[in-house]
């Protein structure tokens, strides 16, 4: 355990820190004239003990390697956050706070990854957060095996998060808890502020669980301190959780929201609203806060921020040292992990990506992924993952590695269950922490993983998603399991590179796009079925592919007809580019996997793809034709041939008849649009 509080037992100074982190979220929600205000008022406290006491960190270097992860799970409470960084030495101002929730502030109204220092992720989703930190507390201890040896103890951060009623009663928290205590994380403390209240009025409303009960089914240890301002309580339950190796551990808290104001205190009016003027006056005269005027920090806090930010750099020097003679004696070790810590990859990492020859027998996108990340696998060893019970199918499972398990903590092949939305979240924690993860699932799947991954590209996290049975190909499954509208929904997400290729070479590519990316994840979109691997010598090398967009068979001269298409529909359209010039017609056949990554491409490029001169287009994907008016245009000269309605159970074969997807059915539909 580390040492109290660097100052000395002072009960004043305590209250002080505590009261000025309560009237700072008073004040900023007041002049903001919106925001969350009783949930900081009730659980200063446990902040102030838990950053005083417990958290090794250094606001002057917020993303050291080896500092404790905390995580505010309850994301409306931001102000709870700011206010204590605030007060805990980190670079932010009385000028941030008094913009919050205003346009391009420090202080967003949740907290933000990458906006404000010390923030650990992007939170306010309710059961994001502790999702997340599940993530880094796998993180921590697959890092810590790897790197560790004995004496250099370099990896040994522990994970907290501070969690809401709300947080409890989103399914998501649940899932993530439950794999928690099945992998015995015993580096992740979460603090749940147990207020009974939510935006409607009184938990009781909705929610009448015994949550000691249930976490002690999920294998955690459980903490309770009944009283949210007794600090000694606080301080000793979260040092039991700390001595607690082998379960994780909640602190179930017991607080009252919007703690001493006299006509909120216990309401959900408090929640998220603003007190109102006459209220934070109360307020601060129930705290002893005489000072005038708003946002005021005495002197003794400013001299707390110093002493905070020397206890902070002291704690970095000590563990800077340890390295530097672990360095010394596990150069390799030291190496891989500064390159994990920057983002990079090993020398060679590609090297062994298979290319798959021509002619060869058809192959599934998804069976060739295997090939290639299992080549990646033995390149790159923070490079992980797993599926939601389904890696027999998505065929995502490294064979050069073991299973994670509560007694292996080596292993890189997760098995998450069936728990899709956790599996996300956890694995943007595990992204957070350096390691390169990636998730799998059925692509019509991904809808229970949506908010996760639109989480991941606002904080611009590469995290990977191999999404397989990408289509109508899936067959006998039926509409319930084939995905029609999810390559739209997808592709509208900002920043998330969506990725559905022709063949298995296209693929092999394009991974080579993927792992190096740094600002933004990616979803691979891959068949069921088998598809054939394209003749690269007759039509356009594979390499076309990393431009989002290429020319894959080309006319002579200017072309008749464009056929875009995407993923087991290119062959298809091959097959016609040939009949229609066998009828004297100059057709061009363009494979477009990643619109987003066509898109960043010159116009002149995109142009000279898709030249603007030609008007007879079609577009040919097993999918909703949402969004391909971009790439086809509009008229009776262009056509988007897709599904807009659900699919049929069936052999895949025989649905894709009845949907028309064969060279017969899309020869027709060009000629008709040739006027032929």
């Amino acid at each position: 355990m580390l040492p109290r509080g660097f100052l000395p037992e002072d009960e004043e100074l305590e209250s002080l820190v505590i009261n000025c982190i309560r009237t700072l979220a008073m004040d900023a929600v007041q002049k903001a004239k919106s925001g969350h205000p009783g949930t900081p008022m009730a659980l200063a406290p446990a902040a102030f003990v838990l950053f005083d006491k417990f958290l090794r960190h250094n606001p002057q270097n917020p993303n050291w390697s080896n500092r404790d992860r905390f995580v505010l799970s309850a994301g409306h409470a931001s102000m709870l956050l700011y206010a204590t960084l605030y007060t805990n030495g980190y670079d932010i101002s009385i000028e941030d706070m008094k913009k919050f929730r205003s346009l391009h502030s420090l202080c967003p109204g949740h907290p933000e990854l990458g906006i404000t220092a010390g923030v650990e992720t992007t939170t306010g989703p309710l059961g994001q957060g502790v999702s997340n930190s599940v993530g880094m507390a796998i993180a921590g201890k697959w890092l810590s095996e790897h790197f560790n040896r004995p004496g250099h103890n370099i990896v040994d951060h522990l994970v907290y998060s501070i969690c809401s009623d709300g947080d409890m009663m989103e399914g998501i928290s649940g899932e993530a808890a439950s794999i928690a205590g099945h992998l015995g994380l015993g580096n992740l403390i979460w603090i749940y502020d147990s207020n009974s209240i939510t935006i409607e009025g009184s938990t009781s409303l909705a929610y009448s669980e015994d949550t000691e009960m249930r976490f002690g089914s999920y294998n955690w240890h459980v903490e309770k301190v009944e009283d949210a301002n007794n600090l000694e309580e606080i301080e000793g339950a979260i040092a039991r959780a700390r001595s607690e190796s082998e379960k994780p551990s909640i602190v179930i808290l017991k607080s009252q929201i919007a703690y001493g104001s006299p006509n909120k205190q216990n309401t959900c009016e408090a929640h998220g609203a603003p007190l109102g003027d006459e209220e934070v006056r109360l307020t601060k005269e129930f705290y002893g806060w005489s000072a005038p005027g708003d946002f005021h920090v005495p002197p003794e806090i400013l001299s707390y921020r110093e002493e905070a930010i020397a206890k902070g750099s002291e704690t970095e020097a000590l563990w800077a040292e340890s390295f530097r003679k672990y360095s010394n004696e596990y150069p390799e070790l030291a190496h891989e992990l500064e390159m994990l810590e920057k983002g990079e990859l090993p020398e060679g990492w590609d090297s062994d990506i298979p290319s798959f020859p021509y002619p060869s027998d058809p192959v599934a996108t998804r069976s060739a992924n295997s090939s290639v990340i299992n080549a990646i696998g033995k390149k790159v060893p923070w490079f992980m993952g797993g599926a939601a019970d389904v890696g027999s199918s998505t065929k995502t499972y490294l064979k050069c590695a073991t299973s994670f398990s509560a007694e292996d903590r080596g292993g890189r092949n997760f098995h998450f269950g069936v728990r899709e939305h956790s599996m996300a979240a956890i694995a943007s924690g595990m992204c957070l922490s350096g390691l390169r993860a990636y998730a799998s699932t059925y692509f019509v799947f991904a809808d229970y993983m949506k908010p996760s991954i639109r989480l991941a590209a606002l904080m611009k996290l590469p995290v990977i998603y191999i999404f397989t049975h990408d289509s109508i190909g899936v067959g006998e499954d039926g509409p319930t399991h084939q995905p029609i509208e999810h390559l739209a929904a997808l592709r509208v997400t900002p920043n998330i590179d969506v990725i559905r290729p022709c063949d298995a070479n296209e693929l092999a590519v394009l991974w080579k796009h993927v792992m190096g990316l740094s600002d933004r994840p990616a979803a691979f979109v891959l068949t069921r079925q088998n598809v054939p691997v394209i003749d690269r010598d007759r039509y356009a090398a594979a390499e076309g592919a990393l431009a989002g967009g290429y020319v894959i068979a080309d006319s002579d001269g200017t072309p008749d007809i464009i056929l875009i298409s995407t993923g087991s529909e290119v062959h298809v359209c091959l097959e016609v580019y040939e009949k229609l010039r066998e009828t004297g017609i100059n057709p061009r056949v363009v494979s477009l996997p990643c619109w987003s990554l066509f898109e960043t491409q010159s116009q002149e490029y995109r142009d000279r793809v898709l030249p603007p001169s030609v008007r007879v287009r079609i577009s040919v994907e097993t999918g909703a034709t949402f969004g391909w008016e971009k790439y086809t245009g509009s008229g009776t000269t262009a056509r988007a041939y897709g599904i807009d309605c659900f699919g049929e159970s069936a052999p895949y074969q025989d649905v894709m008849n009845n949907f028309g997807f064969n060279a017969e059915t899309i020869l027709k539909e060009c000629l008709e649009l040739l006027g032929n």
